[in-house]
């Protein structure tokens, strides 16, 4: 009885660091409950049951959430960052391994000019939600 319960504990305990982690995905993209559901494709209290860990998704859902947070499966369901997500555009690798080969001064400014971009990407994310207030 007693390896039993503790096997429950265990399952219990992933369930609930499974949901700790969705939650913390989502508010990092600052998404509410309803708008991860439609993206996912499950109705608002069915992921409110995974990120308060009382269920666990089925395995199409942990893929498509697997995808809409950009990380590993393994990642969603026990913390592990150890493989992160492999880069899947392959004409951004191919860049990317191609800008290996340049002098070192311009794999400093294709690095600034990526930089640029990530800033900017995040500053229109932050502005996104107030513009909609004032819209």
């Amino acid at each position: 009885m007693i390896k039993g319960f503790s096997i429950i504990m265990v399952t219990d305990q992933l369930r609930k660091n499974f949901g700790i982690r969705i939650k913390g995905l989502r508010k990092n993209k600052k998404w509410t409950q309803k708008e991860l559901a439609n993206k996912i494709d499950v109705r608002f209290p069915q992921l409110n049951k995974y990120e308060c860990g009382l269920h666990t998704p089925p395995m199409d859902k942990l893929v498509k959430l697997s995808e809409v947070f950009d990380t590993t499966i393994d990642f969603l369901l026990t913390g592990n960052r150890t493989e992160e997500r492999p880069l899947h555009n392959l004409r951004l690798l191919e860049r990317l391994q191609e800008l290996e080969e340049f002098a070192s001064e311009d794999q400093e400014i294709v690095i600034k000019l990526i930089d640029a971009m990530i800033v900017k990407n995040k500053v229109e994310g932050a502005i996104k939600p107030f513009e909609k207030k004032v819209g």
